[in-house]
């Protein structure tokens, strides 16, 4: 497997700097809902083989219980 790029490498570093950031103002039912829908999109990536309609279906799915849980 090749070494990610130094290049590729500062870009990650700075999307998840900016993202970490975005979420400094979110109440702790949005951040919940957040990181749900994120690890739903990866649950749903890896359960289908990384079908497009099983990542965004994941999401979803992840969003409503990561809001849910912070009522």
């Amino acid at each position: 497997m090749k070494a990610i790029r130094p290049s590729i490498r500062c870009l990650l570093a700075v999307a998840v700097v900016t993202i970490l950031n975005a979420c400094a103002g979110m109440s702790g039912q949005q951040k919940s809902t957040a990181i749900g829908a994120g690890a739903g999109a990866v649950a749903g990536a890896v359960l289908t083989g990384g079908s497009g309609v099983g990542t965004v279906g994941g999401a979803v799915v992840g969003g409503v219980i990561g809001n849910e849980i912070k009522k």
